[in-house]
């Protein structure tokens, strides 16, 4: 029996490789939500650094930040087809699910852009927890455990952020992060998050031991 029942997935930098698309709309939210625009030899430090740290570098206000959440939802909805899943997503599910390991995306994209990203992949995902929410995502991996009914003691929440390891600590669940996404692989070791993930191969293997 593998360590786990449950394992609840990121969407944006975790399954789908959609940092590309957002290093492309981000200075037009800048203009329109007037924050600093970014330019392409800082990237890399701020891959390294942490949304609040990100937040305050690019000077972006606070009180607007529920609408630009929506933009970028509106505008990821407007591009779905633009955006694709990692190579070996599909069979990664797959593999885990064969596992007896439930799968759950919990993530502020929308739903329907997840499940027309996803394709056939969306049939390996027991439960979907996707949009804004007031209280974080803590609380989203919680309702999920509890809609669920698995034991927050065998669930995972693998991402590829600083906010997705604080977040599983928040909700008292083990950590996992690839290393592939939006934060740099450096940036998510230094927090020691339970287990990293190279690539779909090593986190089927370690999930799975």
């Amino acid at each position: 029996m593998p360590s786990f029942s449950l394992a609840i997935f990121d969407y944006d930098g975790t399954l789908a490789d959609s940092f590309p698309w957002f290093c492309s709309v981000l200075n037009q939210t800048a203009r329109q939500f007037g924050f600093r625009e970014v330019v392409e030899d800082e990237i890399d430090d701020l891959r390294a650094a942490g949304t609040r740290e990100i937040v305050a570098r690019l000077g972006v206000p606070m009180w607007r930040m529920p609408a630009i959440a929506m933009h970028m939802r509106k505008l990821s909805a407007e591009s779905c087809d633009a955006v694709a899943l990692f190579p070996g997503v599909e069979p990664m599910l797959a593999s885990l699910v064969a596992s007896d390991i439930k799968i759950a995306i919990v993530s502020s994209n929308g739903e329907d852009t997840i499940r027309h990203t996803l394709g056939p992949a969306a049939a390996h995902v027991s439960h979907f927890r996707c949009g804004a929410s007031l209280w974080g995502k803590s609380a989203k991996f919680k309702a999920v455990i509890k809609s669920l009914g698995v034991d927050q003691r065998r669930t995972i929440a693998i991402g590829d952020e600083v906010r997705d390891v604080e977040a599983a600590r928040a909700a008292g669940i083990a950590a996992g992060a690839v290393t592939f996404g939006y934060n740099t692989g450096a940036a998510l070791r230094a927090l020691g998050p339970d287990l990293v993930f190279d690539d779909y191969a090593d986190l089927v293997a370690k999930l799975t031991a």
